[in-house]
């Protein structure tokens, strides 16, 4: 059985929602950034890690990258022009939303000119991505580890008061997020 370190309002969600979505058990210790438990995981001090067979793993979508690959769900195989395709994804969606929102919650404060420039960054990132969402999900028509970061970061933002959806991204995420995976991971 796995077990999930962080609390379920951070990025230990993404982790919570595949485990969910491939039908693994897991145990979920909500233990928060920098605390004691998390420091024994993680030398960083960061959520989330997952505990796999004694082994302590780190970094949501590293996290996410091994289960599918482990369980040979949500994800292309490695080594083919797919997977690259994916890995392209998820990297684009790494840089240019991910990090987007880290850099306001980190930094909106002591910057207060930041926040609008990241909202602006965040909304072109979104354009994009509606450009990019050519079927059902944004590989194809299965989904995969970058529609659980995509919806995650969208959420995140929603949250937190960065701009809206434009309709097409609004009734994808809409989508993902009243799978049944998604939503026992909120309640787990």
């Amino acid at each position: 059985m796995y077990t999930v370190i962080g609390a379920t309002k951070s990025r230990a969600l993404r982790v919570m929602w595949l485990l969910e979505e491939l039908g693994e058990a897991y145990d979920q210790d909500p233990a928060g950034p920098r605390s004691d438990t998390v420091l024994k995981h993680n030398v960083l001090g960061k959520i989330p890690a997952l505990i796999d067979e004694g082994h302590s793993l780190t970094d949501s979508v590293a996290i996410m990258t091994y289960l599918a690959d482990k369980h040979g769900k949500f994800t292309a195989p490695a080594g083919t022009p797919q997977r690259a395709h994916q890995d392209a994804m998820t990297l684009w969606l790494i840089d240019e939303v991910d990090a987007t929102l880290w850099t306001n919650t980190r930094h909106k404060d002591a910057l207060p000119d930041l926040e609008a420039r990241m909202h602006e960054q965040y909304a072109q990132a979104m354009k994009v991505l509606s450009n990019r969402l050519q079927s059902e999900f944004l590989m194809g028509d299965e989904m995969t580890v970058p529609d659980i970061l995509a919806a995650h970061c969208m959420g995140w933002a929603a949250g937190v008061g960065f701009p809206p959806l434009d309709e097409k991204l609004s009734g994808y995420l809409k989508k993902l997020r009243a799978r049944p995976a998604f939503r026992a991971a909120l309640d787990h």
